[in-house]
């Protein structure tokens, strides 16, 4: 079997959207789907106690949680140790979500691995259960049956979503435990409040396992420590990341953004932490200093960090997480910034960037929105925080590289009809309108985008009927990110040069005039955010590499 055959068998366990729907109404008990994990777990040939084995470090937070084990992986590794690293979404490759020493395993292995654990699956059914689990709980199963049978010296976990309830909460013996920044996502399934989430990320505290937080707000951390009280585990906040640097040596860091200094701070507690519990010297000597906390939650240590330490900082690297790639006239910032506060970093650090980037010469600059959101994302607070970048255009398309799935298992998607992805993408545009009306000054309701027509899809731009254009509002819609990034960048991208473009490309008055502009700008910044998948399919169209 091919690496494609196993992730088309994969695709199976996806939850189709009609059955996602029926389970969201049904509000299964989440305690019983745990209790089913660990079935499938004992089924694969597993006991929870083997996970025991593998030294992890689980991960949870809204925000960062990716990037907070991608520090603490790099960090580890550099100490000369063997890691596994299991993480979600994945961009191009399904492969990237289990990783041995910071690389995804080969597409061989993955194989290997996948059709073990299957046809293991399929050989011990029963009456009490479905005989696959779902897409996610399969993953999770076969990583740590990699790692385990690869032999890491220790896994590096990240929740998949929440924590009491996740899949990955099986582990049961974590060495250390940590909670990046809280905030607004995945209401349908935490809840709609911050102190709910919270509540669903603290169910990842084990008795006696320490566990180590970045600052929160008041009232979500306060559920944090009754949660961490309740069972008996021991919970420190962590030091900012100035408190580790010295005057003449500032900490260098491989993510760019002001909001990445918050994850490095945990992910240096989190190493620390494993080292010392594992017994390994050259951890890092204390600090003298005042630091006190105010929060009534014990400080964790501030130490000076050591060359792997700093060195694991500054060669971490985490794609799709305020990424920078420069193709001549062309700089594309990729960010897979979901909710309002990581929408707002990826906003600071994409203009920061943009003013701090040499300029290649005096010509007109243009600048592009690439969006798309999926779930239930607030779409309307997530674009009005992109307003103030002032992109001279906005371009919105589902999270599709092609419009054939032809060779594109990996990122296959039946959670979601087409049409709703289309139509998501019409009311983004259309939202997008709006916000640049009331800009303007003018009345919404006297100048409001026409309504999509049935049937929208024409060719490769999604049409609305002919009305006038609302000032400011230059919007596109296309069908897939192929189309999209070929009139974004109109051939100037020397990496990027697909066939010639579709007929209708520049069939919309906004299209025809917007490539002229495009083709004689003299620089074209293209910021694309708003979900890890829509900056996924970007970089494999970009970086054709990542698909081999």
């Amino acid at each position: 079997m091919e690496y494609q055959d196993a992730v088309r068998a994969l695709n199976t366990l996806q939850t189709n959207a009609g059955f996602l729907e029926q389970i969201k109404q049904e509000r299964g008990d989440p305690q019983v789907q745990l209790e089913a994990m660990k079935h499938y777990l004992m089924r694969s040939g597993l006991q929870i106690e083997d996970l025991d084995q593998l030294k992890i470090i689980h991960v949870t937070g809204t925000k960062g949680k990716g990037s907070t084990c991608a520090f603490t992986e790099r960090i580890l590794r550099g100490y000369g140790l063997k890691t596994g690293f299991y993480s979600s979404p994945h961009l191009v490759q399904v492969r990237e979500r289990i990783r041995i020493n910071g690389d995804p395993i080969s597409p061989e292995l993955f194989t290997k691995y996948f059709w073990r654990l299957y046809n293991r699956l399929e050989q011990t059914k029963d009456g009490s259960c479905v005989s696959m689990p779902p897409y996610f709980r399969f993953l999770t199963i076969m990583a740590f049956h990699v790692f385990l049978q690869e032999k890491v010296d220790l896994a590096v976990v990240e929740v998949g979503i929440g924590g009491a309830y996740d899949c990955t909460n099986i582990v049961r013996k974590p060495v250390v435990c940590g909670i990046s920044s809280l905030g607004i996502d995945h209401v349908n399934i935490l809840g709609d409040t911050i102190e709910k989430i919270a509540w669903q990320k603290g169910g990842i505290f084990k008795p006696g396992v320490p566990a180590f937080t970045v600052s929160q707000p008041d009232s979500p951390l306060e559920v944090l420590k009754d949660r961490a009280r309740k069972l008996m585990c021991p919970l420190y906040l962590c030091p900012p990341l100035e408190a580790f640097e010295e005057e003449a040596q500032p900490l260098h860091l491989g993510l760019a953004g002001d909001h990445q200094r918050s994850n490095a701070a945990l992910a240096l507690q989190l190493a620390r932490c494993w080292l010392q519990r594992q017994g390994h010297k050259g951890i890092g000597e204390l600090k003298a200093t005042r630091l006190t906390s105010r929060r009534a939650l014990p400080l964790a240590p501030v130490f000076h960090p050591t060359l792997p330490m700093k060195q694991g900082l500054q060669d971490t690297e985490w794609q799709g997480r305020t990424q920078m790639l420069r193709r001549g006239a062309l700089t594309w910032y990729l960010d897979g910034a979901h909710t309002t506060s990581s929408i707002q970093a990826g906003v600071r650090w994409f203009r920061r960037a943009v003013l701090n980037q040499e300029k290649l010469n005096n010509g007109p600059e243009v600048r592009v929105l690439l969006f798309n959101a999926t779930g239930e994302r607030d779409t309307a607070a997530l674009l009005k925080l992109l307003q103030p970048c002032q992109f001279d255009y906005a371009v919105f398309c589902p999270n599709l590289t092609e419009m054939s799935p032809v060779g594109n298992a990996d990122q296959q998607n039946f959670t979601v009809t087409l049409d709703h992805m289309l139509t998501r993408c019409l009311e983004n545009q259309k939202q997008w309108n709006q916000l640049a009306e009331e800009k303007a000054g003018m009345d919404p309701w006297l100048a409001q985008a026409p309504e999509p027509s049935s049937g929208p899809l024409h060719g490769p731009l999604l049409l609305v009927p002919s009305a006038p254009r609302p000032l400011n509002a230059n919007s596109l819609v296309f069908s897939c990110i192929s189309h999209a990034l070929q009139w974004i960048s109109q051939g100037r991208d020397p990496h990027f040069q697909p066939p010639s473009p579709p007929q209708g490309l520049h069939s919309h008055p906004v299209a025809s005039s917007g490539a002229v502009l495009l083709k004689e700008a003299s620089s074209i910044q293209v910021l694309v955010t708003g979900s890890l998948h829509l900056v996924g399919g970007v970089l494999k169209l970009l970086d054709p590499t990542l698909s081999q």
